[in-house]
């Protein structure tokens, strides 16, 4: 199934309920929240009491994407404000096994997020703990940027490893997404897809998002097509 995450790093931040209110309307079944801390990337974005807040004002799960240097020191403290789904970077510090146990412990999904330049076997030690792993097609940081398509052997090849484990783990890609991408990430095995500027740059949202949607799932059919 494929799910679709706006982000409101391209919204309008002096109407962050609404706009949150709107894509949900819209048929997103997440909404994506990138925190940033002009450490780890050079961007500083939202942090805790913006997703506390969200948490009272969106009708779908928050789906929480810290992009910091120390995410182990804040996890539980996101979870506790309101994350259903706690997404880091294996690039940041600390131990990712520890921090995925310390984001289930806290009542969240734990995702795990890769750099483009991070190979998809980075991945591979936490795909039976983890619950969803990141795959950036951009470099983290700032929206609006273009798809990295190279990315798409790295989705092919994290995907199969879950296959060979048994697991159903949610692949997610971020970055570039629009009609046209979406198509070529959902063949490659991603069914998550993160969505800034094409959606909230893209009114009326709910054609946006449904434009995605039909188009991953244009591609989605001709991969199994072509098995």
């Amino acid at each position: 199934m494929i799910l679709i995450s706006p982000s409101i790093l391209s919204s309008d931040f002096a109407n962050l309920e609404r706009e949150v209110r709107a894509v949900a309307e819209a048929g997103a079944e997440l909404v994506h929240v990138d925190v940033m801390d002009g450490h780890f990337v050079p961007n500083l974005t939202i942090g805790i009491p913006v997703v506390e807040a969200l948490k009272k004002a969106c009708p779908v799960p928050l789906d929480v994407h810290l992009m910091i240097s120390e995410p182990g020191r804040y996890a539980e403290r996101f979870v506790r404000a309101g994350s259903d789904l706690l997404t880091f970077h294996l690039e940041s510090e600390g131990d990712a096994g520890q921090i995925i146990r310390t984001i289930h412990a806290a009542g969240a999904k734990a995702g795990v997020a890769l750099k483009p330049g991070t190979p998809a076997q980075a991945a591979f030690p936490y795909l039976l703990e983890a619950d969803m792993i990141l795959v950036m097609t951009v470099e983290p940081g700032f929206g609006g940027q273009k798809f990295m398509e190279d990315m798409c052997p790295k989705i092919r090849a994290i995907r199969r490893e879950c296959e060979k484990l048994g697991r159903a783990v949610d692949i997610q890609v971020d970055g570039g997404i629009a009609p046209g991408s979406a198509a070529k990430v959902a063949a490659a095995g991603a069914n998550v897809l993160v969505a800034g500027s094409s959606v909230f740059g893209k009114p009326p949202y709910h054609q946006a998002v449904e434009a995605i949607r039909r188009d991953a799932q244009r591609g989605l059919l001709e991969a199994q097509r072509s098995k």
